[in-house]
């Protein structure tokens, strides 16, 4: 009996730092699911065994929604009374933030709705004094203190016990979807100290978000959940469809977006989406936002901190000023991503600066979800921020939603100089922060940007229309007293546009701002920002953000342009010339010994067989990693194999003399349909293939005679080397 008759342990299993094989795993399950249907006929068990294993999937998506939201519910509220404890104490109840601290309170006035005895910043609660220089500066000093203590204990956490948790962590999961194995980084550990370091990381004051670490936080919940089911434990292919679902989980609690989610699953981060993927997809991020819905961490029965709703229709003048808004967008995205990919600052210098810089400031000093709340805000009557200090008339008497555009007052005079500083320092400090060894995402920052940008610009338009009603532009739809321009839409078209030229999404991204809003009505606003900030960025560099950072750290990921190149396979394939000769394996004459110097003179992941040196008619190709455990576990269950012992790759081993040592056979291991092409197919065509098909190697041959082999390093070196760039700086160390 053939000892591989019998399943071992980790045959099949792939190393750290290596690409999964896609057709051995969607052909490995093919036979799991035939074996699993033809056994469900033979009794009632099996039946429900089969049964069980297909809605195991479903299980699997409800467990990713119902943990993803659950952990963004905790994230939320921990955010906000971490942020607000920099600057004082609810002495009622200590984890109370600011604004719960005075909800509960009965001293609270409509006018000073943030004041009450109970909320003591720092200074009054040391000295007894509200007012005054020193209490400013010692407010000042205790919020900087506060700010470096959560920054140092977020990357001290990280650097001691999870690497793995710092960045926003989708450059790694657009990589790990991909094909490409990096333990550890979806791992129990890396779930734990990304959840709380991320807390640490937004509350320090630091201009970044939350949003991306939630999609690397949903990915792990979906890795834990995906080592209780053996169907996806065992097979990496399969536990990617989950990985691609539970990333539509994340940013469905990221923003209160599940179509979103899914949309963004779809067009950004899924290298592979059948259509099963899909429904589950949605399923997982249905979960999550309910259960997000249920905790309701901000008090307001939404998912988001920054919900809105526009009850005043844009017009078609106001395309011009929109699509202003997708170059500066453009642009934007362009200046970050040339910036951001080279220095990576410390992080407390950069806490240090930022919170020094931030405090003086309101529009900085607060948290960014509520600033953009803020810059969404559309201005009713009941509203008491500086940017709704408009001049009203004593004789109005119109409905709440429907104010007419009014001359700015000085609130808003002085609420856009300190907007105008705010764009500048969140400009600069963004490009540093993104990157730094501490969980950090982008989204809100660059929709912060672009929503700065845009209120000023909606503004600008507003108080033109109100003052110059008559010119041209403004004739035919604004007529005097009427409500024609609302700043706060302005600002989440501004929004983005900045965060479309930095990631390069459009459908999923408009969904999402679609979503955040309730509007149909602003989608076309948004579709014309989104487009043109990508048209913009584009002329500059096609790659987005993730795609620079997977570049930067060498990631083997092959992205979607297209290959116009006209290079064929023999222009690629290994062996070159003047290169040692192809390390071979022959089917019936190698012996154990032979096998294992092979294995510890090369690096290769796996080996042509072929039927003989002379006539090198290829066989097929086993695995590198199968080998050493095929020889390893047969050392030890059969008796006669020794460093003598001939290896067969053939159906039969011929018959040997008594005095030869046993044979081992090892046609089980052996991949007999490995995919090849000749030598004169256009690497063109090769890319494509390896693309689509989800390759790690493809053989060259010519009318049945293996010439070489092609990997997928082989072709990112190439592909690097026909865009002038070095090919060996890309690959992943």
């Amino acid at each position: 009996m053939d000892f591989l008759d019998e399943p071992f342990p980790d045959v099949g299993t792939y190393e750290d730092f290596h690409t999964i094989d896609w057709l051995r795993e969607k052909s490995r399950d093919t036979d799991r699911h035939r074996k699993i249907t033809s056994k469900s006929k033979e009794s009632i068990w099996e039946f429900i065994k089969s049964l069980l294993d297909a809605w195991s999937g479903w299980l699997v998506m409800l467990l990713i929604g119902l943990l993803s939201g659950t952990l963004a519910g905790v994230i939320d509220l921990a955010v906000d009374w971490m942020t607000d404890l920099k600057e004082g104490v609810c002495l009622s109840a200590l984890w109370y933030s600011h604004e719960q601290c005075c909800w509960t309170s009965n001293e609270t006035t409509f006018a000073d709705r943030d004041k009450c005895p109970q909320w003591q910043k720092w200074a009054e609660l040391m000295t007894g004094y509200t007012e005054g220089a020193g209490v400013y500066l010692l407010n000042y000093f205790l919020y900087v203190l506060w700010a470096l203590f959560f920054s140092f204990l977020a990357v001290s956490l990280v650097r001691v016990f999870a690497p793995y948790a710092c960045g926003s962590g989708i450059p790694e999961i657009k990589t790990i979807l991909s094909g490409f194995i990096i333990r550890g980084y979806l791992g129990k550990w890396t779930l734990l100290i990304k959840t709380v370091t991320l807390v640490l990381a937004v509350s320090s004051g630091l201009s970044l978000g939350k949003e991306g670490p939630l999609v690397h936080v949903a990915c792990c919940c979906g890795n834990l959940f995906c080592s209780l089911f053996s169907k996806y434990s065992k097979n990496e292919g399969k536990r990617r469809e989950v990985l691609s679902a539970a990333a539509a989980a994340g940013v469905s609690v990221a923003f209160g977006a599940p179509i979103g989610g899914v949309l963004f699953s779809l067009e950004e981060v899924s290298y592979y989406f059948p259509l099963k993927t899909l429904w589950r997809s949605f399923f997982a991020a249905l979960v999550a936002a309910f259960t997000l819905r249920s905790i309701n961490p901000f008090g307001n029965n939404r998912l988001v901190l920054f919900y809105v709703e526009y009850h005043t229709p844009w017009y078609m003048a106001e395309l011009v000023p929109f699509i202003l808004l997708g170059v500066f967008g453009g642009l934007w995205g362009t200046l970050f991503i040339r910036c951001n990919i080279y220095p990576v600052l410390e992080v407390i210098v950069v806490t240090g600066i930022t919170a020094v810089l931030a405090f003086p400031n309101p529009y900085t000093r607060r948290s960014t979800s509520e600033l953009i709340s803020e810059l969404f805000n559309d201005c009713g009557s009941l509203e008491s921020s500086q940017l709704c200090d408009y001049i009203n008339n004593p004789n109005m008497s119109r409905p709440v939603d429907d104010i007419p555009d009014r001359p700015a007052g000085p609130g808003v005079y002085s609420a856009l100089w300190q907007l105008t500083l705010a764009l500048v320092f969140k400009i600069v400090i963004t490009i540093f922060t993104f990157g730094m060894k501490i969980p950090s995402g982008l989204f809100i920052p660059s929709m912060a940007v672009g929503a700065i940008a845009g209120r000023i610009v909606g503004i600008a338009v507003e108080q033109m229309a109100y003052h110059h009603h008559d010119w041209i532009i403004f004739k035919n739809w604004c007529r005097p007293g009427a409500d024609c321009v609302t700043p706060g839409l302005y600002a989440m078209v501004g929004a983005a546009a900045c965060l479309g030229g930095v990631t390069r999404m459009t459908v999923s991204l408009v969904v999402i701002m679609f979503e955040l809003t309730g509007g149909l009505e602003y989608i076309v606003p948004l579709m014309a920002a989104a487009v043109t900030s990508k048209w913009v960025a584009d002329a500059f560099g096609k790659e987005g953000i993730y795609e620079a950072h997977i570049q930067l750290n060498g990631y083997p990921y092959l992205d979607q342009d297209e290959f116009t190149h006209r290079t064929l396979a023999t222009d690629v394939m290994r062996p070159r010339r003047n290169e040692p000769p192809l390390a071979l394996l022959t089917q019936d004459s190698t012996t154990v010994e032979d096998v294992e110097t092979l294995i510890k003179d090369t690096d290769y992941n796996g080996f042509p067989v072929v039927v003989s040196h002379e006539s090198e008619r290829l066989i097929g190709f086993v695995q590198r990693r199968d080998l050493i455990l095929a020889i390893k576990s047969a050392r030890q269950k059969q008796d006669g194999v020794v460093s003598n012992s001939v290896v067969h790759f053939t159906e039969d081993a011929p018959q040997i003399p008594a005095s030869n040592p046993q044979p081992l056979k090892l046609r089980r291991i052996l991949n007999l349909s490995p995919f090849t092409v000749t030598d004169h197919t256009p690497m063109e065509t090769v890319v494509d293939i390896f693309r689509k098909l989800g390759l790690r190697q493809c053989l060259v041959t010519r009318s049945g005679r293996l010439l070489g082999i092609i990997t997928k390093k082989d072709v990112l070196r190439h592909m690097a080397q026909m865009m002038n760039q070095d090919p060996e700086s890309i690959m992943f160390n």
